[in-house]
């Protein structure tokens, strides 16, 4: 049985065109569930694959004659493409500019998002890789103005009910259990916000999604890799970013989603479908601000590996 994902529990089928194959091993080459080898001259299925097909499809994608079909796991010879050109693909130097322009805008017009531009985002972020396919993925879309600000408003209503988070005693009771690391970003960062949160938008001030005309809420599902809905996410940043958007991430909406009844409602609410052990939302906006400098950024470190431990 292959991988399972909250979409499918069962492995893809790879079929094999015996007239059509070259014998050229690509196929085998590329599949690393070793469930593909060359038998008198012709790709085969391998008789003990490690996991079973989970339908990345990368040996009919290499497949020079159109002798491999998958299907199955959401996908079938219906989603092959031809790839650009790679004359169309952005320079280095291109793609660098794009990463030293962004920075986090906060700022935004109040013109909305187009449709079309939200798609393209969309279309960006799905070319996501990810830990296991088929992506488990799942993105909530805020695409107004006002669906952002009733959506913060309900989290900061949310938020309420959890004081006993920051509360001295249960953070006394539990720095043996999770550490000084923890324990100090409790007290120094998120006991802060959350008070700030709640009063700003009892105020009428929204410091949490900043009244942003778009916002998307990457998570995942139980069964996905923890650092695919990130990397989705930062896909879409930097699409918008193309598209002429401000953007920027916000992480502290997701942990306070994911425990206790008030979340698990909050959920149902929002059409947010399950836990997830990563997510991230992502804001986009025409920005009402605009950077003329930018601000080196730096790693913590940088070990280059040695050959020999000796």
């Amino acid at each position: 049985m292959a991988i399972p994902t909250s979409r499918t529990q069962s492995e893809a089928t790879v079929c094999i065109e015996t007239a059509l194959c070259t014998g050229c091993g690509q196929c085998v080459a590329v599949c690393k569930d070793f469930g593909l080898r060359l038998e008198g001259g012709k790709a085969c299925l391998a008789p003990q694959p490690l996991f079973g097909c989970v339908g990345c499809a990368h040996c009919m994608a290499v497949c020079p004659a159109g002798a491999i079909t998958v299907r199955g796991r959401a996908l079938g010879p219906e989603d092959l493409f031809a790839l650009p050109p790679l004359s169309s693909s952005a320079s280095f130097d291109a793609y660098y500019a794009l990463l030293r322009r962004r920075r986090s805008v906060r700022e935004f017009m109040p013109a909305e998002v187009e449709p079309e531009l939200v798609e393209r985002i969309l279309d960006a972020a799905r070319t996501a890789p990810t830990g296991v396919p088929p992506s488990d993925v799942n993105v909530l879309v805020l695409d107004s103005r006002e669906k952002n600000r009733a959506f913060t408003s309900d989290f900061c209503a949310h938020l309420k009910t959890l004081g006993w988070l920051t509360a001295p005693w249960f953070l006394a009771l539990m720095r043996p259990f999770w550490g000084k690391a923890n324990d100090g970003l409790f007290r120094n960062f998120v006991r802060p916000a959350l008070a700030a949160f709640t009063s700003s938008m009892d105020a009428g001030i929204n410091i949490v999604t900043y009244d942003a005309p778009l916002a998307m809420y990457f998570y995942g599902s139980p069964w996905a890799d923890p650092a695919d809905p990130l990397v989705a996410a930062s896909l879409a940043m930097l699409a918008g970013e193309a598209l002429g958007l401000g953007t920027c991430m916000i992480g502290s909406i997701h942990p306070l989603l994911q425990w206790g009844g008030s979340a698990a409602r909050f959920r149902k609410r929002h059409g947010i479908r399950c836990k997830s052990r990563e997510g991230v939302v992502v804001l986009f906006g025409y920005p009402s601000v605009h950077y003329g400098k930018g601000i080196e950024r730096s790693f913590a470190s940088v070990h280059r590996a040695q050959t020999s431990f000796i």
